[in-house]
């Protein structure tokens, strides 16, 4: 079962926002908690989870190495099946995530997501996308963002290591992806200090492009049959 860490606002819920973290840092980091509570004041009620490696990070003093990408994907649908099964719901439903977690949301989008397997997911949004490896421009992640088939939005930092500005501006993208630059932003969307720019403001930026682009979603929702024993 996946655990999900809920955030939600104390008026109306504009969606759902279904949130991986990144690579290095667990779903209750400083980032994500900043990111969470800025979306939450956009209207979205946000859910949290770990992959099983940062699962088990918290368990003792060893710390598993990231799983890959690719493998990744399973554990996001699984994610999203529980998520489906919620009564209390509210769509639109948007897989997100920070870095790694976008990456593997967007990976999610490229899959089967016809009903009734996960067709209720309308769209993706990732908070930092790792265009490349840092230092490695030359080893670009284009392919799913070629391959999701859903509207996809990313927040990205004009000077990200991992895609900034100059670099993601010259490559040839799908015309469909919404890019949203925040000023001066690292990878962390953290700006320098003489820019003029502040890191609530890139993080309010971030959350503001994400509720206008759940406001252009139309997905109705349908019903998803439960899991079996054998999925869960």
């Amino acid at each position: 079962m996946t655990d999900f860490l809920w955030t939600r606002p104390d008026g109306t819920e504009i969606g759902t926002i279904l949130l991986a973290h990144g690579s290095g840092a667990p779903m209750d980091s400083p980032f994500l908690e900043r990111m969470t509570n800025a979306l939450v004041a956009e209207g979205f009620a946000v859910a949290r989870f770990e992959f099983a490696y940062m699962a088990k990070r918290r368990l003792g003093p060893k710390k598993p190495l990231p799983t890959a990408a690719e493998k990744l994907v399973a554990e996001y649908r699984f994610a999203i099946r529980q998520l489906l099964e919620d009564p209390d719901l509210v769509h639109p439903l948007i897989i997100a995530g920070k870095s790694l977690g976008g990456r593997v949301a967007v990976m999610t989008g490229a899959t089967d997501l016809t009903p009734p397997d996960l067709g209720p997911v309308a769209g993706v949004v990732c908070f930092g996308y790792p265009f490349h490896p840092t230092g490695e421009p030359e080893k670009l992640r284009l392919q799913p963002l070629h391959a999701c088939k859903l509207p996809l939005l990313i927040a990205q930092g004009d000077r990200d290591d991992f895609g900034n500005r100059y670099e993601v501006e010259a490559l040839e993208l799908p015309p469909a992806l919404e890019i949203v630059w925040l000023e001066d932003g690292s990878h962390d969307f953290g700006p320098r200090g003489l820019s003029g720019a502040t890191l609530s403001g890139n993080i309010a930026a971030a959350a503001a492009a994400a509720a206008a682009f759940a406001k252009r979603l139309t997905v109705e929702p349908v019903d998803v049959p439960e899991m079996t024993e054998d999925e869960e």
